[in-house]
């Protein structure tokens, strides 16, 4: 058994100075280690998922991450382990817990992913290295994993296994929400193209921004338009660019904007429940909605029965507004960008789809290097 003041002494030491997740009752001493630590900074994320992207965010802001969950999570958690870390080469520590540990009594729910755990993170990518059991092992292990995670830019998992860590009390701060925004209406005559809306957006947001894209037709219409050190294209997590907008945005002095689509949103509509806690400054969330999964052919979302804005709102981000037309999104653009974040544009545009729309042909492993040294300032 290890202290967890130990361990995350260790990994500050190591660089290691964000961290995301998702409780669980294995998980206590450390996650309340982190959460009192006030020289560290932890985000509470609604889902496995959403805590992958929040790092994966942050390490392009230029921070190197930990995101600690259940294994009962690592379903939530594949989808961007595989398919954003992977292709990106988006380095991170994964602390999962080990319910259902083969001979450790544990409820049912556990058994099977109990089971598959350290298979289950070696089949989405992810090296393992044992969880540390004595305090002569922390440094080592951390010193591989970061070793590891810097050469390959892959995460690192940990298994940590039930009473590995001594228990530890909580001291958490938490602030008082915000006072709540009413939306705000810019109403259009006519649909604009979403290609023109992200033309308008690009002219308008500051050349040293960061723009974070949507995976689909978002990203390819934006690469189509322009190519930029300070655009990251989605190729899949779908879901996760406002996550990732929220960890960029923490730990950048440049203004986010994440290119959202409507589809992605409803699939992570937690998001935005953090995004409005965490309260970044310079993040602003542009949702495009053609009502359609238009990438794939074109089948409606349930968009047409959601008030976004409203969301966004009651979740406590500044700044919300409604838009249905070019000028209009201009305008709603300028309105939000004049009061801090985060702040909401639901941009509703045409199930237009762009003739011979090529796609990025950057390999996502540089445009995420790329894309980190633009919000660094690195050369």
């Amino acid at each position: 058994m290890i202290e967890a003041g130990d361990f995350l002494e260790a990994a500050k030491r190591q660089g290691i100075d964000f961290f995301t997740g998702v409780p669980c009752s294995f998980l206590t001493p450390l996650m309340n280690a982190v959460i009192s630590d006030r020289t560290a900074r932890y985000v509470g994320a609604t889902s496995e998922g959403e805590a992958v992207a929040i790092a994966a965010g942050a390490w392009c802001a230029g921070r190197e991450t930990a995101v600690m969950f259940q294994n009962s999570g690592l379903g939530n958690a594949v989808n961007p382990l595989t398919s954003l870390n992977h292709p990106f080469a988006i380095p991170t520590l994964v602390i999962a817990t080990w319910r259902g540990e083969p001979g450790v009594k544990d409820e049912p729910q556990h058994e099977l992913m109990g089971q598959i755990t350290p298979r289950l993170l070696a089949l989405a990518g992810v090296h393992g290295e044992p969880f540390p059991l004595e305090v002569a092992d922390i440094e080592p292990v951390l010193a591989r994993a970061l070793a590891h995670m810097r050469s390959t830019g892959q995460p690192v998992g940990l298994v940590q296994p039930k009473g590995a860590i001594a228990p530890r009390p909580l001291d958490e701060v938490r602030a008082e929400p915000a006072p709540r925004v009413a939306p705000v209406e810019f109403g259009g005559a006519s649909l604009p193209r979403r290609m023109d809306v992200l033309a308008l957006l690009r002219e308008k947001l500051p050349e040293s921004a960061g723009l974070i894209a949507t995976t689909g037709h978002t990203g390819r219409e934006l690469f189509t338009l322009q190519d930029h050190a300070g655009h990251l294209y989605c190729v899949g997590s779908m879901g996760g660019a406002s996550a990732i907008g929220l960890g960029a945005a923490l730990n950048s002095e440049r203004e986010i904007a994440v290119l959202d689509g409507d589809g992605a949103a409803l699939m992570k509509l937690g998001n935005m429940a953090t995004i409005g806690a965490e309260a970044p400054v310079r993040l602003t969330h542009v949702l495009l909605d053609n009502g359609r999964h238009l990438s794939t052919g074109g089948q409606a979302t349930v968009s047409a029965h959601v008030d976004f804005a409203a969301i966004a709102a009651a979740c406590g981000y500044r700044f919300a507004a409604r838009a249905s037309g070019l000028g209009e999104a201009g305008a709603a653009l300028d309105a939000a960008l004049a009061v801090p974040g985060p702040r909401f544009l639901h941009v509703r545009v045409a199930a237009e789809e762009v003739s011979g729309l090529g796609r990025p042909t950057i390999a996502p492993r540089e445009v995420a290097r790329r894309f980190r040294a633009h919000l660094t300032g690195a050369a």
